[in-house]
């Protein structure tokens, strides 16, 4: 679903810059604006290009959060690289270890989200990745994300502050920034974090 989401907006644009040339069509004689459409259309498909990419970005994850409520719903989407150094299938036990240990610190969002103070229980946690099933699925040559969904119970969710991402940028280097969306009581925000700057506020 996720990423049907996110390709709806370069499905458009062949529709977009296909009305543009009809447009053009009905303006005879004048192929300077059919020059100009060409070069509009190449411009296009850079953005286009750069988009894909930015759908998996290494050392970028993003993170959605809803707050309702006593209950808090998380999401975190992030190429493996970030989190275990790798995307390949774990073979080696070195490998295995690692992603033992990225799944234990995923398994404790209070940690990783820094939600001490709303005395917040996991009533639901979903982690998945291609790495996480082992080897019978050969996900060889795909881009590997890690993708975690937890629901939380706070008892105390008014105490909710901030959410502080500091554990997870300490535990998980190769993670330069995540792009939260954040719907609390005050409404919606959308913004960078990083190590230096790893808070955002309810």
């Amino acid at each position: 679903m996720r990423r049907l989401l996110l390709a709806l907006p370069f499905a458009l644009l062949p529709l977009v810059a296909a009305q543009a040339s009809d447009h053009d069509g009905h303006d005879h004689g004048h192929s300077h604006s059919h020059a100009h459409d060409h070069a509009h259309d190449h411009d296009h498909d850079h953005d286009h290009d750069h988009d894909s990419l930015g759908a998996h970005e290494h050392g970028v994850a993003q993170l959605n959060a809803v707050l309702d409520g006593q209950t808090l719903e998380l999401e975190l989407v992030s190429p493996a690289m970030n989190l275990v150094g790798f995307e390949h299938a774990a073979s080696s036990d070195a490998d295995k270890a690692k992603v033992a240990s990225a799944r234990a610190l995923l398994e404790k969002p209070q940690e990783l989200f820094g939600l001490a103070a709303g005395n917040c229980s996991t009533s639901k946690q979903e982690l998945e990745s291609p790495l996480f099933e082992g080897a019978k699925h050969s996900h060889e040559g795909e881009h590997s994300d890690i993708h975690a969904h937890y629901q939380l119970d706070c008892k105390q969710a008014n105490a909710l502050k901030q959410l502080d991402l500091g554990t997870l940028f300490k535990h998980f280097p190769a993670t330069e920034k995540v792009q939260v969306q954040l719907i609390g009581p005050n409404g919606q925000q959308g913004v960078e974090l990083t190590p230096a700057q790893p808070t955002l506020g309810f």
